[in-house]
């Protein structure tokens, strides 16, 4: 039966003059003025150029440039949000967890860890690679803020991501290894740290230019070490710690851009606390002049 109260039989109904069939303006709300797209209907993704945001945070950062890193990041969740591009959203809000964490805003690092780990459900995340690097973050920055627990929690669901995925980067387990070790560590867990800390290092050591990164995980050990043994007793192995790590941040193989600078300066104090202070200065000037370059 057509609209009309006519009955045909199949094939015969000819619409070509019907008026009252339903057009897209009938059920369509207008177009709204601010977004330019019609209520109701479903948004079209414009996605933020993802490596730009990347690259221009890492200018920043290579300067010490801390606002303009904040500014850049925060103008581009906007655009990602109008965009209804969910993607880029998770790569800012894990972008801004790190640098809250850096910047020790504890306050809007976990406003960041929420919004981050609430997009990763929306876009069905979960299980990714996307979601191991989330993971890692987030309990990165509990870690940084003393929430230990909750940090092993997120750490634990990174694990399990990454060693699921046979393609999962050995950089990203390096750097979950590590991280993980540290919280281990802080809760006075000393052989599961110390067990990861040697799986960081081994993974590390598969990665291109990973010396840095050994570097760090060797004065985490070192630091470690202190925290279980006392002063006296772990006197011999935080020598040897410092060795191996000042060894690694002087080869001269290793790039000496923003990041070397970077892991320099986070290096420094290391080396001051346990009495190493020509190390370390060494390690502010090196830092010094590769911004005051950049």
């Amino acid at each position: 039966m057509c609209y009309n109260g006519e009955n045909h039989a199949e094939g015969e109904c000819d619409m070509s003059d019907r008026n009252d069939i339903l057009q897209p303006e009938d059920y369509l709300e207008p177009r709204c003025l601010l977004c330019d797209e019609p209520y109701g209907a479903e948004p079209e993704v414009r996605a933020i150029p993802q490596r730009r945001v990347l690259e221009k945070v890492d200018e920043y950062m290579s300067r010490r440039d801390y606002d303009g890193v904040e500014r850049t990041l925060k103008y581009w969740l906007e655009e990602a949000r109008l965009g209804h591009d969910l993607r880029g959203e998770l790569l800012v809000q894990n972008e801004l967890i790190g640098h809250y964490r850096k910047v020790g805003n504890k306050d809007l690092a976990f406003e960041s860890v929420d919004e981050a780990l609430t997009l990763l459900k929306k876009l069905d995340f979960e299980d990714s690679i996307s979601a191991g690097t989330t993971y890692t973050n987030a309990a990165t920055a509990c870690n940084a803020f003393e929430d230990n627990e909750r940090s092993i929690a997120l750490f634990e669901k990174a694990r399990a991501v990454y060693e699921n995925h046979e393609q999962t980067d050995p950089a990203l387990l390096g750097g979950l290894y590590n991280n993980m070790a540290l919280t281990y560590g802080a809760l006075k867990q000393y052989d599961e740290a110390r067990a990861l800390y040697d799986k960081a290092l081994g993974a590390m050591g598969e990665v291109p230019n990973g010396a840095l990164e050994q570097a760090i995980t060797w004065l985490n050990i070192a630091d470690l070490s202190y925290l279980e043994k006392g002063p006296e007793d772990s006197a011999e192995e935080v020598e040897q710690c410092l060795s191996k790590a000042a060894r690694l941040l002087d080869d001269p193989a290793v790039p000496k851009d923003g990041y070397y600078a970077f892991v320099c300066e986070k290096c420094a104090p290391a080396f001051a606390w346990y009495g190493y202070e020509t190390k370390a200065d060494e390690l502010n000037e090196r830092a010094e002049q590769i911004y005051e370059r950049t």
